[in-house]
């Protein structure tokens, strides 16, 4: 658009100059017809009565007709005026120096014995300043018949000579180029506004298509995720209850056996350990169903710095034996949310003993509580050796753990209670040290799609 506006610009400049000279070209032949006119009828025709013959060189005659031609063009835009004779000699001139001088009309000069008007423009200046259309001068070149005119008619007589007017028209092509140059300033701007203005609408427009794309991603991911986590659930509640029945009974006969070997052999630890391996492998498959049963918050009135509170007092003596210290920072006023506390309780107590397990030589654990008109959010900040990029691109999968003992469906399962209370939970690894998990809750929870 920009280059077709300067391409336009200078079809217009070059129409300018040429109507430029056009005019200039008309303005001379009004001029030449008025001149012919005032010499044939003042000096011509009384010079032929009075000496019977025309002699430029006498100073009278001269005189008479310097006299007529100054006075027909006063006031006019007229740089220079020549009269030839039939033979193309300077007969008379406004610059007395080409007076008697011959051959100076060129091909003008003869059409002009024909009868035909014509011009030519000549420019002075370098190869760029005629290129720009700003030379030091150009002079547009008239040449028009001196014709013999019949009395009471308008019928002219023959030629008698030729007429050549000189004007200097510099000073318009400058008046033009300025012009140019204020177009181009003008065009320049107008794009220039555009162009940032369509650079930014084209840049809003791809952010907003990737964002989209994203989101799509995103949400294809998700639901490729729900429908693998639908299968995976079902498919652990059958297996988990099928484990579990037998998995009672050989507890409860080891506890049995453990009761009667007692009486023959009280050091025999076996029973012990079927016992001990049989509640592990319960807490296993407990893990799996919290998992993959669905969620459903019993929503009720309560504040989560008084969960958090019991959270710390329930692992008291657990935060002693780790030689952690706990700090806490609550906003002064909190506001109440709905929600579930036991499902809280739960969340909260496995983001604590992460923590703790991430700091084996002991540390410092930072509880943080804010909260604006419609979330309260809750920071917690460990001191351990943070998480790398490979494992953090990870965390979230199911099953996936860096510890020896572990399903890797605990922060599954506070990912799966934050999520149903419309709340968001996000882990970042801290400037120096450490790493923090942020939950965001809504004060209030507003009905889902498939519960109004």
């Amino acid at each position: 658009m920009f280059l077709g506006t300067i391409a336009l610009s200078v079809f217009n400049t070059h129409w300018a100059r040429t109507m430029q000279r056009q005019k200039s070209e008309d303005y001379a032949l009004l001029l030449i017809e008025n001149l012919n006119h005032q010499v044939f009828l003042q000096f011509i025709i009384p010079v032929a009565l009075k000496f019977g013959k025309i002699q430029l060189r006498k100073p009278e005659q001269f005189m008479r007709m310097d006299k007529i031609v100054r006075s027909t063009l006063h006031s006019f835009n007229v740089d220079t005026v020549n009269i030839f004779d039939m033979d193309n000699i300077v007969s008379y001139s406004f610059d007395q120096t080409l007076i008697g001088k011959k051959d100076l009309g060129g091909t003008e000069y003869m059409k002009a014995l024909t009868g035909t008007s014509s011009s030519k423009v000549v420019q002075n200046g370098n190869f760029f300043e005629i290129l720009l259309g700003i030379p030091n001068h150009i002079k547009v070149f008239t040449f028009a018949p001196l014709r013999a005119e019949k009395p009471l008619s308008h019928i002219s007589g023959p030629v008698l000579g030729v007429v050549e007017i000189v004007q200097d028209i510099s000073k318009e092509y400058k008046t033009i180029f300025r012009f140019q140059i204020f177009i181009f300033l003008t065009i320049t701007s107008v794009m220039s506004i555009l162009f940032i203005a369509l650079l930014f609408v084209v840049k809003k427009g791809n952010a907003i298509s990737l964002q989209r794309t994203h989101e799509r991603i995103l949400l294809e991911e998700a639901l490729s995720r729900a429908k693998h986590m639908s299968s995976l659930g079902e498919m652990t509640a059958g297996i988990s209850h099928e484990i579990r029945n037998p998995l009672g009974i050989i507890s409860s006969s080891a506890e049995l056996l453990k009761k009667k070997m007692a009486k023959f052999d009280p050091t025999n630890t076996i029973p012990d350990i079927i016992v001990e391996e049989s509640n592990r492998l319960n807490n296993i498959i407990t893990d799996f169903l919290n998992f993959a049963k669905p969620i459903n918050p019993d929503l009720k009135t309560c504040r989560v710095d008084k969960i958090i509170d019991k959270n710390l007092a329930a692992l008291a003596q657990h935060i002693q034996d780790k030689n952690c210290e706990i700090k806490v920072k609550y906003d002064d006023i909190l506001p109440e949310i709905m929600a579930d506390s036991d499902m809280l309780y739960q969340a909260f107590l496995n983001i604590l003993i992460n923590a703790m397990q991430t700091m084996p030589e002991g540390g410092k654990i930072r509880i943080e509580i804010a909260s604006d008109s419609n979330t309260v959010t809750i920071c917690f900040k460990d001191e351990g050796p943070g998480i790398s990029k490979e494992v953090m691109e990870k965390i979230w999968n199911p099953f996936f753990t860096t510890k020896s003992q572990g399903t890797g469906l605990g922060l599954g399962i506070v990912k799966n209670i934050i999520e149903s209370h419309r709340g968001s939970i996000h882990i970042r690894n801290r400037s120096l040290i450490g790493t923090r998990v942020i939950i965001e809750l809504p004060v209030s929870i507003l009905p889902g799609p498939d519960e109004k």
